[in-house]
């Protein structure tokens, strides 16, 4: 349900229950019989129940969304710090990567298809881009591997993103 819907629901609710109450008020006055009065109440206290529920989730929504808010902000923060502090080196990795499928004599193309393989576009994602076709994207893929004399994307990114963690305690010992 879209906010418009609650809105409209939740007004609906509250005429509802304006409506209801000033006509117990009235009956009550007229004198008129207890099971009236009664189903009338129910009905009222139906549409008050419906309401405190459209009412509070609309409430625990909004909350969500302002965390979720929060949250992205943090995130989008702290992705653009890590950016900044680590742009030296990027540049550095980036002009290293070049410099290595430059000795691999890969073309203009394909220098271009092995950094976006690097950066784990699919090979439809990739033609898309590109605007050319997935089994030109495949081909030319195929032809990075072997000239770099690597088996494949596993083999690509291992050459270049190995050395680049930290060992494990593992491989210390």
């Amino acid at each position: 349900m879209n906010t418009r819907e609650r809105h409209f629901l939740a007004a609906v609710l509250t005429v509802i229950v304006f409506m209801v109450g000033a006509d117990l008020l009235t009956d009550s006055t007229q004198g008129v019989q207890w099971w009236h009065l009664g189903a009338e109440g129910a009905i009222a206290l139906a549409a008050l129940i419906g309401l405190f529920f459209v009412m509070r989730s609309s409430f625990a929504l909004r909350h969500s969304l302002e965390v979720e808010k929060q949250t992205s902000s943090q995130l989008k923060a702290e992705a653009e710090k890590w950016r900044s502090q680590s742009r030296k080196y990027l540049d550095g990795l980036s002009q290293a990567i070049d410099a290595q499928l430059t000795a691999w004599r890969l073309t203009h193309s394909e220098k271009e298809i092995a950094f976006l393989l690097l950066k784990g576009f699919s090979s439809k994602e990739i033609a898309d881009l590109r605007k050319t076709n997935e089994k030109t994207v495949r081909t030319q893929a195929t032809s990075i591997y072997s000239k770099a004399g690597l088996n494949g994307r596993s083999g690509l990114s291992a050459f270049f993103l190995e050395d680049l963690f930290l060992p494990s305690q593992a491989q210390l010992d």
